[in-house]
């Protein structure tokens, strides 16, 4: 999207190069530098939103400014790793930090045919899913070739001839032409918290339902942004692109006089790592003993597609649920292709309350290419109810 585009389809004067060195709430107006120019000026406004999004967590170790290690954070940085391995052409890459991120680039990596190892400090990848889940993932990454150290602590970068070549943790040092970082990124809110505004969980932006921050005038969307967790009932913060849209979409209609709110969300995610298709949404174990509740859990080991159809393939579901009243918390799946998207039903009903075994007779749709008469979700749902009845 142009400014061009902008201008002529929207109206909207959208000035790139342009950065906000300072907010000035008393005096309603911002700190605008033109980067080409190198001139500052301050510019008015009645309604500002804050969108600076989030930025990666770069460890402070040795060799950590060496060229050739990358954050990935925006479609730039993206286009940037692309650029290096269609021109330089590594043979070896270096992940460190097993999230979504991470996860990703090194499929990505690998199917560029670069030698890819991938480097976790805690004992599994992906610590979203409980730690019987996330062990499924941890072997599908060994099964398609990637070289996987978990429990590694990245301790150093080595550098020679103007660029890293290795990666240094506690137990070894791995060669590397190319090291991407996947530590996770955090809110982008220096500017806010320079101006006075109030910020909350992980230092992102205090806002309301309607994105409202506790400054008048201001308001917050985004990976900057707090959000409301509908499961725990607590302020969250989790930078995902889902949840910017809706957020930007809830601030813009109140700034321009409407009136919108941003209910919270349950933390709903998917991924791949090649052939694996990784989901989950809710509450993980560890948050649910956090939060003091008793719950019961099913894992269940199903098919993807009715056992006979050509192509099916496993899947693994987990559920959680409360004892006692049986709410659904949270679930997690993990399969091949057609295992992700059934996390969605799973969202829908954390959106809803639903209990388990209100979600036993959900009319979910059958055929055998995408099912069996009972689908997994059902299947795990049906045991965690029965579950739920026997602990209580």
């Amino acid at each position: 999207m142009t400014p061009e585009t902008f201008k002529s389809e929207y109206g909207i004067d959208a000035r790139v190069l342009h950065e906000v060195e300072e907010i000035d709430p008393e005096n309603r107006r911002v700190l605008v530098k033109d980067l080409q120019s190198k001139k500052g000026r301050w510019e008015p406004y009645d309604r500002l939103l804050i969108a600076t999004g989030a930025v990666p967590f770069c460890p402070k170790v040795p060799g950590s400014d060496a060229p050739g290690i990358y954050g990935l954070h925006s479609l730039q940085s993206g286009i940037t790793v692309r650029n290096v391995v269609d021109t330089e052409r590594p043979r070896r890459a270096v992940v460190v930090g097993g999230g979504y991120i991470g996860l990703e680039m090194a499929e990505a990596l690998l199917l560029r045919g670069l030698e890819v190892s991938l480097v976790e400090r805690g004992t599994q990848v992906m610590n979203t899913l409980d730690p019987d889940m996330g062990a499924l993932v941890s072997k599908a990454l060994v099964e398609v070739g990637i070289g996987l150290y978990l429990e590694e602590s990245l301790e150093a970068f080595e550098a020679a001839g103007g660029r890293v070549t290795a990666v240094v943790t506690d137990r070894r040092t791995l060669p590397a032409d190319l090291v991407i970082l996947g530590l996770g990124v955090r809110p982008n809110t220096a500017l806010a918290q320079r101006a006075g505004i109030p910020l909350g969980v992980r230092g992102a932006i205090r806002v309301n339902d309607r994105m409202q921050t506790d400054t008048p005038g201001i308001w917050a969307a985004g990976d900057c942004a707090e959000s409301f967790h509908l499961v725990s009932r607590r302020p969250v913060h989790i930078a995902l692109g889902t949840i910017a849209n809706k957020q930007g979409r809830v601030a813009g209609i109140n700034i321009g006089g409407g009136y919108a709110t941003f209910p919270g969300v349950v933390g709903t995610a998917v991924s791949k790592i090649c052939k694996w298709e990784v989901a989950r949404t809710g509450l993980q174990e560890r948050e649910i003993r956090q939060l003091g509740l008793e719950f019961a859990t099913a894992t269940i080991k199903s098919t993807t597609r009715a056992g006979y159809y050509p192509q099916a393939g496993p899947i693994t579901v987990k559920a959680l649920a409360e004892k006692g009243s049986g709410r659904l918390l949270g679930a997690q799946i993990v399969g091949i292709e057609g295992a992700a998207k059934r996390i969605d039903i799973f969202a829908t009903a954390l959106h809803a309350g639903m209990s388990v075994q209100e979600m036993i007779n959900l009319d979910l749709s059958y055929a055998p290419p995408y099912s069996n008469v009972w689908d997994p979700v059902l299947v795990a749902v049906r045991q965690a109810d029965r579950e739920v009845r026997s602990a209580s």
